[in-house]
């Protein structure tokens, strides 16, 4: 009976950009990302109702939603809005799911999800793409429930087209670093493009043919670099740090522009350093990163460097490392990397600093691999 049929149990890692943050969210634009090795899972079983339960510690309560024209609308949820807006990149996940489903003729499904993350602290996240993991955990759990096995690959497309119906702004670089894991060098496919071949050509040709822009490689570990992570307490919107950017610096202004070479230029130099295993190399072009955001910054007053970041950048060059805020900055975390083959930096000292400055050290390691079967 399908009701034996066991759950479906996956996990996808969160992330942190290591350069090139502002300028992979326009169309083929570089970054640096890594996994780390904190999870959000997501669990599917056979339903005990109509349509789909989801069950999250990012929401309130368990709500059930009910299928209507391909589109999941909430039913009984005490506030319907907020349920919206807790569970949207779930909900998207799931209808992004269906739309696939459904060319393959099959029905919609009907499922109970539970979502677990280690994103978040006390209901606070974290700034490690908690949303990318969710989408694609998401994704992952409801396909293989629906009998459909998907590579990395898929995963990663069919996560961003549902994403970017959400957000058009958004790089799905958290995307790429959960479904594939390790550190990757990513280029970012033009969303409006893919969502256009999408909807002309449908949900499985999309998942193959050539997406304009889009790259992924996955870069080697080096040894003896040390990731060390600051979380300065601040949650951030990266959604509104992004739209602060394209309201006050329109690519064609010189600010953006110079950021946009100067970080293809420091990507380009940084995915080299990787491929040669070159420390020093790899953490002047992380200094190199942080002027060039903080030239931005200070062009456009985004706000990107708030004290307790740049208190966490300073820390790590007071002990021989390189450091930057990662993703957009305004909050959330700052990334330290340091030569612990060279020049033997104190990573001890460089917490008690970080702790001084009111800067909270994660314990937060690179997870070499990303959704997991």
């Amino acid at each position: 009976m399908s009701g034996d049929r066991p759950p479906v149990v996956r996990s996808a890692p969160g992330k942190l950009f290591v350069a090139g943050e502002y300028a992979v969210v326009e169309p083929g634009g570089a970054a640096i990302l890594v996994a780390v090795d904190r999870h959000l899972t997501v669990t599917a079983a056979e339903p005990a109702g109509p349509g789909v339960l989801i069950s999250s510690d990012l929401a309130a309560a368990p709500v059930r939603w009910r299928w209507h024209g391909g589109r999941l609308d909430p039913v009984g949820a005490a506030d319907p809005d907020r349920a919206r807006r807790d569970l949207a990149h779930v909900v998207a996940a799931v209808e992004a799911v269906a739309r696939l489903l459904a060319e393959h003729g099959l029905p919609e499904p009907s499922v109970d999800l539970s979502v677990s993350s280690r994103l978040h602290e006390n209901g606070v996240k974290l700034g490690l793409g908690s949303s990318g993991a969710a989408t694609v955990a998401t994704v992952a759990a409801v396909a293989a429930h629906g009998g459909l096995a998907l590579s990395a690959e898929e995963r990663y497309r069919l996560a961003l087209l549902a994403s970017a119906g959400l957000d058009p702004k958004g790089s799905g670089g958290d995307l790429a670093a959960a479904a594939w894991g390790g550190w990757i060098a990513y280029r970012s496919p033009d969303r409006a493009a893919v969502l256009d071949l999408a909807r002309r050509r449908g949900t499985a040709e999309a998942l193959s043919a050539p997406w304009p822009g889009l790259a992924v490689r996955r870069l080697p570990p080096v040894p003896g670099l040390a990731l060390e992570v600051g979380w300065t307490g601040t949650p951030a919107s990266t959604a509104a740090m992004v739209s602060g950017l394209h309201r006050r610096g329109p690519r064609d202004t010189p600010a953006h522009r110079h950021y946009a070479a100067a970080a293809e230029d420091c990507v380009r130099a940084a995915a080299e350093a990787f491929d040669r295993a070159d420390r020093p190399a790899l953490l002047e072009q992380i200094r190199r990163a942080r002027r060039e955001l903080a030239r931005l910054d200070d062009a456009l007053g985004l706000g990107v460097f708030t004290p307790a970041l740049t208190a966490l950048c300073d820390a790590a060059e007071a002990v021989g490392g390189a450091a930057k805020p990662s993703g957009a900055g305004g909050g959330d975390c700052g990334i330290a990397l340091l030569d612990t083959a060279g020049a033997h930096p104190d990573i001890d000292q460089l917490r008690e600093r970080w702790a001084a400055a009111g800067v909270r050290p994660l314990a937060l390691r690179p997870a070499l691999e990303g959704n997991s079967e």
